[in-house]
């Protein structure tokens, strides 16, 4: 894969990134609802990508990113900084559970690891960027149960069993579900990842979607076509 990848608006360098850009962070970025929100956080950003899609959707909004490897730290920096979004772009070299912004945010989303219980990866950055367990998720569910605003959301992409669990685990927190978006590569096939979206004291219907990538083998769907059109220089 080429370092470079640009998009219509901005270009993102994904030298010294263990985690490259891929079908679920762009999928996230481009699906959650959160034209609205002031003050975004985005954990793990990695490339910066999803932060910077973010920032291009939301022309009045603050981006703030976390992001525990030093060396994807710096080049997500560097990418904010050659956007036109800079001046609203911060990044944090730190954990989430480091962070020490004291402000709150009206949105939060991650791409977070999510190889639980996984064979350990022998590639050690590839490792922190995607082997964990049950006890990170509670954690990042309590930091955004604690940092999100009143009415503020949470925004996670997933395998559909950890969803599941990631539901039972936000419940005891008071983060509701409100949006579930269940993505598929093929009309009929297996779902193989969730968008799940929590609210803060949420207490109305949750909403439940199906995404479709393809519509045949290396044809994208006009679903995927529709949702990376702002973004993709191809649509």
């Amino acid at each position: 894969m080429a370092s470079i990848f640009q998009f219509k608006e901005f270009a993102v360098d994904q030298s010294d990134c263990a985690m490259k850009i891929n079908t679920d962070a762009v999928l996230l970025a481009s699906l959650v609802h959160v034209e609205s929100s002031e003050r975004i956080l985005d954990i793990g950003t990695g490339t910066g990508v999803i932060a910077l899609m973010l920032a291009q959707r939301c022309a009045d909004s603050e981006v703030i990113a976390v992001e525990i490897d030093p060396a994807a730290a710096k080049r997500a920096a560097i990418n904010f900084r050659n956007s036109n979004f800079g001046d609203r772009m911060v990044m944090h070299a730190c954990s989430f559970q480091d962070f020490t912004d004291t402000g709150s945010f009206d949105f939060i989303i991650s791409n977070p690891p999510f190889y639980t219980d996984s064979l350990h990866n022998p590639d050690a950055r590839k490792k922190l960027a995607r082997h964990t367990d049950l006890q990170f998720f509670n954690e990042l569910l309590t930091f955004a149960a604690v940092k999100l605003q009143v009415d503020g959301q949470l925004a996670l992409i997933v395998p559909k069993l950890l969803a599941d669990e990631l539901k039972e685990i936000a419940e005891t927190l008071d983060l509701c579900l409100k949006e579930e978006i269940q993505i598929r590569s093929f009309e009929g096939d297996a779902i193989i990842r969730k968008i799940i979206v929590f609210q803060k004291a949420y207490r109305g219907v949750s909403t439940v979607s199906d995404f479709i990538i393809y519509e045949a083998k290396g044809v994208y769907s006009e679903m995927y076509k529709t949702a990376l059109r702002p973004y993709f220089l191809a649509f």
